[in-house]
């Protein structure tokens, strides 16, 4: 899909503007930390700016292609796997991007998942604080 390899070589060069043509204006993220999805392009371009500045070396290293249900409607949507390595806070991280595709290409959906659990701990403390800091979230209460 040219939309998967556009969106892999925008996010390995930290070139953020080309997202915003490739996401559809209700795109949902499903996180690895939290239950409930990112939805709204503003919202998961703000997670996308968080996260390549938490990601230290974030890299692709495959492709896969398919069909898969997508959680919104349980409709089959044309999907793309990426799977990729990183390192958040001298954390190794294996995870994948499952990107899944309205009926003009734009993703629609997005399905992180991320091993192992301590590298999913660090990774979720990094992003909450992104967020807050970028005003995307409020602080939790306590804090």
């Amino acid at each position: 899909m040219q939309t998967a390899e556009r969106f892999r070589a925008a996010v390995e060069k930290r070139d953020l503007t080309v997202l915003d043509d490739l996401f559809t204006d209700d795109v949902r993220l499903y996180s690895p930390v939290k239950f409930v999805p990112f939805e709204g392009k503003a919202m998961v371009l703000g997670l996308f700016g968080v996260l390549v500045r938490t990601f230290e070396d974030l890299r692709y290293i495959g492709h896969f292609e398919g069909t898969a249900e997508t959680g919104a409607d349980g409709e089959e949507a044309p999907s793309v796997i990426l799977p990729f390595r990183a390192t958040v806070d001298g954390k190794q991280i294996h995870g994948i991007d499952l990107l899944q595709f309205d009926e003009e290409g734009r993703i629609k959906e997005f399905t992180v998942m991320v091993r192992p659990q301590s590298a999913v701990h660090t990774l979720g403390q990094a992003v909450l604080a992104g967020l807050v800091a970028d005003g995307l979230v409020p602080a939790p209460s306590g804090q």
